[in-house]
């Protein structure tokens, strides 16, 4: 015959290991979230520097087609 604090013992002993293998399992994808993070981060910084290079030669056409239309007095700038 089980006393009631040996069948508490059991059970707490079972809810315990339940919550070791969820914690463990929530490691696991942690980890993984982590890496996949680090691997996004990659893409948007090589985005962003993409985005900066296309911002400064447009900048720059943009420069010369105005110097051009000055230089040539295209169009009445009254």
């Amino acid at each position: 015959m089980k006393s009631e604090t040996e069948e508490h013992r059991n059970f707490v002993t079972i809810a315990l290991t339940e919550i070791k293998g969820d914690t463990e399992r929530v490691k696991v994808i942690v980890e993984k979230n982590e890496k996949w993070l680090v691997k996004l981060n990659g893409r948007v910084r090589d985005n962003e520097v993409a985005i900066s290079r296309i911002k400064g030669i447009g900048g720059t056409l943009s420069a010369i087609m105005i110097v051009i239309l000055g230089w040539f007095k295209i169009g009445n700038f009254k």
